[in-house]
């Protein structure tokens, strides 16, 4: 797959997911197999990018390419100085937020809340492309609600800006996270528009992978909930894709490097105050279903360090080392449940 110059290593992508796919997550699941992992947003106003939190999402340093950045706001002009800004700071691809369901987002009329006004639309996309060289996406619902789907009417409006390609989550704004991603929608926009189109909502095995691509026609899949706490799915969806067999579950072994590994980083990367507090969440992810999981998060909870919250963690995977040695998966219904 290729967007503008930069040719991807295949067509799975990393979502954009606030307060979840900062550098320290998108590299790891680079490092497993995703082809593109797209920034946390960066809001489009100016007085907040000198605060720590855009400073930070700004960071790209070290990065594998391509280097994607999501952006968000509602004004034609604060949009186009924040892709200029972002390219400054490194960015390879702007990716534009349409998508976000969030109340606080929608509530200053950005995100899916634009999807309510198609000629804004088309305005911010259009300045937005004038103002930067490097190509420029677009990831949006299938509409407000299910009585007004107009996926089809914004992704003309996409082609006509410039937009080089779409990612489609499966839902409307006012389903939120909510009930099932529809593929229909998405399926109707790849047959009618000639840029690459990304599927995105509920895709958590190698097998959903596959059938959404199969029924769809998308150039690709787009992974967000799914890959908190297994960075892998990435590794396991290329091979599945590839050959049609699935890869054994990760040694135990293997998930007690990766999540240590990864608690370096964003110790490294936050600071240790603020790392830790990071971290809590990621350490519930990787652990969820493991034997003595629940207790052992609880604990963790209570751990105000960095050396503490390492020593917790050798000590529980050394216990598991002495049951099954692969990662035992949940029920299905409960494998829903982690990526909601």
């Amino acid at each position: 797959m290729q967007i503008g110059t930069h040719v991807l290593r295949n067509n799975l992508f990393v979502a954009p997911m606030a307060g979840v796919t900062d550098r320290p997550f998108r590299q790891l699941c680079k490092q497993f197999g995703a082809g593109l992992a797209v920034s946390e947003m960066v809001a489009s106003n100016s007085l907040l990018w000198g605060s720590e939190k855009t400073r930070r999402r700004a960071n790209h340093d070290g990065e594998a390419d391509p280097i994607s950045v999501q952006i968000a706001g509602a004004d034609p002009q604060m949009m186009a100085d924040a892709a200029r800004y972002n390219v400054d700071e490194g960015a390879q691809i702007i990716d534009i937020n349409m998508g976000c369901p969030a109340k606080k987002v929608c509530n200053v009329q950005a995100g899916s809340a634009l999807l309510k006004n198609e000629p804004l639309v088309g305005q911010i996309l259009e300045a937005v492309v004038k103002a930067v060289q490097v190509p420029v996406t677009l990831k949006f619902r299938t509409g407000w609600d299910r009585q007004n789907k107009n996926a089809l009417v914004v992704a003309k409006i996409a082609a006509d800006a410039g937009i080089r390609l779409l990612s489609i989550h499966g839902r409307t704004r006012a389903c939120g996270y909510t009930g099932h991603a529809e593929y229909d929608t998405i399926r109707e926009v790849k047959a009618a528009t000639h840029l690459p189109v990304i599927a995105n909502g509920d895709i958590i095995t190698p097998e959903d992978a596959k059938h959404v691509l199969d029924y769809t026609g998308a150039d690709g899949i787009m992974i967000g909930r799914a890959a908190q706490g297994r960075p892998w799915i990435f590794r396991e969806i290329e091979h599945f894709l590839a050959t049609g067999e699935k890869l054994p579950s990760p040694l135990v072994s293997e998930i007690h490097t990766i999540l240590v590994a990864h608690l370096h980083d964003l110790h490294s990367f936050y600071g240790i105050e603020r790392g830790v507090k990071i971290a809590r969440k990621h350490i519930s992810w990787y652990t969820k279903g493991l034997t003595g999981s629940a207790s052992f998060r609880h604990r963790m909870n209570t751990l105000a360090t960095c050396n503490e919250q390492l020593e917790a963690i050798n000590r529980f995977f050394e216990e598991l080392a002495t049951g099954d040695r692969r990662l035992r998966y949940v029920e299905e219904t409960e494998m829903m449940e982690l990526a909601a």
